[in-house]
């Protein structure tokens, strides 16, 4: 019940943040939009672990994983995926190409630790991708006019450097590191990457202050990064990162609703019936879940 409570969590929160994001880029580069989410998130969650009195010592060696769970997870690759939306790519569209992850997850997953996934979440995940083929096969030709397989490629490139943070959060956790506590650190280390580039190469540095943008960047910071991530990266060391990926497949479903919502995403029957696909890859993969326990 648990896990199904942080599969829903991860669903719900991370379904709505790719619209939210539009707020951001809209108002300052990506560079500072990622900067001001991840070093709001850092000091809530360090002065969290300070009050509660749950910091812990760690080694020069765990430091440098933090490092690059930070320059993975919370650093690069959302500087990558605002890029794209900043370039048009609709947010929709930006979440499915995400849900590749599974994928990335299964082949790292095998690399790193010698985990070969069951063959019913390789059989679930196949028929899930397929119905994102069915959702995204339609809008191949508009972004080729568009001028936007350069977005695409980025967020390619974005989905494999957070496979890469999953395999550094599971890592971490193996050697004891709670979830909450890596986090910080991993978001801290983002922060300072961000906040060197920022001042050495980006424009001034400056924070709107309009409804839209502030209300957006707090439930970023503090939903979209500090719940959804515990919430995620929790459920990955309890189930595996290929099962907990499967999230990724689901939660495009809500974003394409949003962006059907506010920026003119169209619906078609094929679509539609890309996802049905999902969910009947979710559905088996849930159901042979129950049956294995």
């Amino acid at each position: 019940m648990f896990n199904l409570f942080l599969y829903l969590t991860t669903i719900a929160i991370w379904g709505s943040t790719w619209i939210l994001a539009k707020f951001q880029v809209d108002e300052v580069s990506a560079l500072q939009s990622v900067l001001f989410r991840y070093i709001i998130a850092a000091l809530l969650l360090q002065g969290a672990l300070t009050l509660m009195r749950s910091r812990n010592r760690h080694s020069l060696h765990t430091h440098v994983r933090f490092l690059l769970l930070g320059t993975f997870l919370f650093c690069w690759n959302y500087v990558l995926f605002y890029t794209a939306t900043d370039m048009g790519l609709t947010t929709g569209l930006i979440a499915v190409i995400f849900s590749l992850i599974i994928t990335m997850n299964m082949a790292n997953n095998a690399l790193f630790f010698g985990e070969r996934p069951e063959r019913s979440t390789v059989l679930g995940a196949a028929i899930g991708l397929i119905g994102i083929s069915m959702v995204f096969a339609e809008d191949i030709n508009a972004l080729r006019g568009q001028g936007l397989f350069l977005a695409v490629i980025l967020c390619v490139v974005a989905t494999y450097l957070a496979s890469l943070g999953n395999m550094m959060s599971k890592w971490l956790q193996r050697d004891g590191i709670s979830v909450t506590g890596a986090n910080s650190w991993g978001m801290t280390y983002g922060a300072l990457i961000l906040l060197a580039v920022v001042v050495l190469f980006d424009d001034p540095m400056r924070v709107p202050t309009t409804v839209p943008f502030l209300s957006s960047l707090l439930f970023l910071a503090i939903i979209g990064s500090i719940v959804a991530f515990w919430s995620y990266l929790t459920l990955l060391g309890r189930v595996g990162a290929d099962k907990a990926a499967y999230a990724m497949i689901v939660f495009p479903i809500w974003s394409l609703v949003l962006s059907w919502m506010y920026e003119g995403f169209e619906w078609t029957a094929f679509k539609i019936l890309g996802i049905g696909v999902i969910l009947i890859g979710n559905a088996f993969i849930v159901g042979r879940r129950r049956k294995t326990a």
